[in-house]
C-alpha cells in the first residue's frame, strides 16, 4: 500500500534521519515510487543529495587526520575515532570503472581501503607495510561503497587494521592491513 505524499515525506524524513547515508535507490525502492519522487520530496524537505549529506559529515572528521591531507583519502570519511575505527564511502563513477563492463576497477577499492587505514592511525607517519586482500563481489556503476576499518591489534611500531566494504549489506571487499608507523616523539626526534 502506498502512502499519501504527507505520509510518504514524513516517513522519507525518518528514514534519512535514521540512515543519512541512505541512497535515493534505496528510498525509491522502500516507498515504491520513482527516483523523480524521491528528490521533489527531498527538495521539499530540504534534505540535500545524499553527496552533500556526506560531505557535510565527512568535513568533521577530517579534521582529526594526523598522517595524510584530507584531499588524499580516497571516498568520503564519514566516521572517525582515532586508532580504533573509521569509516569511508564512495561513490562509484564513470572514471572508477572499466567502460566495456562497468565495473569497479580493483585499485579504487583497495585505496580506499588503505587509504583509510592510513587515515585512522593518530601519528604524523604512516606506512602499509602488508596486506592481504580479497574481491568477493563485482562493484558496479553508481554503487555505493562502504569500507568500515577496525584496529584488530597494536605493536610499538605496526597496526593490523581489518577492512570490510559493502555495498548495502553485500560484502564485496575484504582485506587485512599491517601497518607502520613512527610515533610523534619518534618523528619530533
Amino acid at each position: 500500500m502506498k502512502l499519501k505524499k504527507n505520509e510518504r515525506r514524513q516517513a522519507i524524513q525518518q528514514a534519512i534521519d535514521n540512515n543519512p547515508f541512505i541512497t535515493d535507490n534505496e528510498l525509491c525502492e522502500m516507498f515504491q515510487v520513482s527516483i523523480q519522487t524521491i528528490r521533489l520530496d527531498r527538495t521539499h524537505l530540504n534534505i540535500p543529495e545524499l553527496r552533500k549529506r556526506v560531505k557535510l559529515v565527512a568535513e568533521h572528521n577530517y579534521d582529526q587526520i594526523k598522517s595524510m591531507e584530507a584531499n588524499e583519502v580516497i571516498g568520503d570519511l564519514v566516521q572517525l575515532k582515532p586508532n580504533h575505527t573509521a569509516t569511508s564511502m564512495i561513490e562509484i563513477t564513470t572514471d572508477s570503472v572499466f567502460s566495456k563492463s562497468s565495473i569497479a576497477r580493483g585499485h579504487i577499492l583497495f585505496a580506499q581501503a588503505n587509504s583509510l587505514c592510513v587515515a585512522l592511525i593518530h601519528n604524523p607517519t604512516v606506512l602499509t607495510q602488508e596486506s592481504n586482500i580479497k574481491f568477493l563481489d563485482k562493484v558496479k556503476l553508481n554503487d555505493t561503497v562502504k569500507a568500515e576499518a577496525k584496529v584488530i591489534k597494536q605493536t610499538d611500531k605496526h597496526y593490523f587494521i581489518e577492512v570490510n566494504s559493502y555495498v548495502k549489506d553485500n560484502l564485496v571487499f575484504k582485506g587485512n592491513f599491517k601497518m607502520f608507523y613512527i610515533s610523534e616523539d619518534e618523528f619530533n626526534g
